[in-house]
């Protein structure tokens, strides 16, 4: 079985489109700040990892993307910028919990980093691009995907 790295990350940009919250979704890290005041969503993998859980015969995979929301630290009202970005972060939990499997395409999201400690995970913070000061807060969604190699001797 080979790694489903387009349907994986298409399932996860279709929950960031499908809240409705983001002028614009990406399925990559952008190299350039968000064109409008509105909300921006990039996605991308941060890391693919084999996990305890793997069988005798075969080994599972963490595959942990990061979802950055991103809007300008400079938007006014300031007071409303981040309780812009919590909603818009707290749909997207809501989503990946309510969607355990993505559709059947992983075994689960790892919500409680039971395969290798590092669980849904949120933090805010600032970002600098191209002399652009950002708002973000990014979504740390590890996935476990389910006899993705098989092992032999």
């Amino acid at each position: 079985m080979a790694l489903d790295i387009t349907g994986l990350t298409d399932a996860v940009v279709s929950h960031a489109m499908a809240c409705g919250r983001f002028e614009t979704v990406n399925g990559h890290e952008p190299m350039a700040p968000p064109a409008s005041g509105g909300l921006t969503a990039g996605v991308w993998v941060d890391q693919v990892r084999p996990v305890r859980s793997s069988g005798l015969a075969s080994v599972s995979a963490g595959v942990t993307f990061l979802v950055r929301v991103y809007t300008s630290a400079m938007s006014e009202p300031l007071d409303a910028i981040d309780p812009a970005l919590i909603e818009a972060v707290d749909d997207l939990c809501t989503a990946y919990a309510g969607d355990f499997t993505l559709g059947g395409l992983v075994r689960n999201v790892d919500l409680f980093g039971q395969a290798n400690g590092t669980g849904l995970d949120v933090r805010a913070g600032f970002l600098r691009e191209n002399g652009v000061t950002l708002r973000v807060m990014t979504i740390t969604l590890p996935l476990i995907v389910n006899d993705l190699w098989e092992e032999e001797a």
